[in-house]
């Protein structure tokens, strides 16, 4: 086995996907960024959330929302839905492991609200029915999602969807389209904090 070459080609592979994004989706990614920052602006919170790395990657994100991401400015009202075993475990348990988000958005939500739904697959039941439960409260949806953008993509307002079937180049994308939608939130909501494109 040449590890070298799967070093290359994976490299090479996450490159591609991030090219393929810029090409085709980053007017949707700017969307999407718009979408968030008008919640933020009159009030309103992100609930976020996933399974298993895409779990990682909704604290990761909430993280960068509510501490800072490239520039000193208030904290933004994000929420992953992901870290409380005792509702997770507790739903899972008396309902089932589908509800889990669903459960959380209907408690947490409200209109004005967003959430984000973050899936490798496509296809993670439990995500789809948290989606589907913001939208019938009346949130705003944003889908992260991977192959045909499958069932999660369907149930959001807006979806960006990378064309992979391999999980980990999927991940990768999506935490830089994370990393970016948290930049170009900070822009709109702090231009003064921004000059000439750079950080002040």
């Amino acid at each position: 086995m040449n590890l070298l070459k799967r070093v290359q080609e994976a490299v090479a592979e996450s490159i591609r996907l991030k090219s393929q994004f810029v090409a085709e989706q980053a007017e949707d990614l700017v969307a999407a960024a718009r979408m968030l920052a008008q919640v933020f602006k009159k009030g309103g919170k992100v609930l976020i959330f996933g399974n298993g790395g895409s779990a990682a990657d909704a604290q990761h994100l909430a993280a960068e929302f509510v501490n800072r991401f490239l520039v000193e400015r208030p904290p933004l009202a994000a929420l992953a839905l992901t870290t409380d075993t005792s509702i997770l475990t507790a739903v899972a348990n008396d309902y089932d492991f589908r509800e889990v988000f669903a459960k959380q958005v209907r408690a947490l939500g409200r209109r004005g609200d967003a959430a984000l739904g973050i899936s490798t697959s496509g296809a993670s039941p439990n995500v789809v029915a948290g989606l589907k439960a913001a939208r019938e409260l009346g949130l705003k949806t944003l889908a992260l999602s991977g192959g045909d953008g499958g069932p999660v993509a369907a149930s959001a307002d807006l979806a960006l969807v990378v064309p992979s079937p391999q999980t980990p180049r999927i991940q990768e994308v999506h935490i830089t389209m994370g990393h970016i939608l948290c930049d170009l939130v900070d822009c709109l909501l702090f231009p003064e904090k921004f000059q000439d494109g750079g950080v002040k």
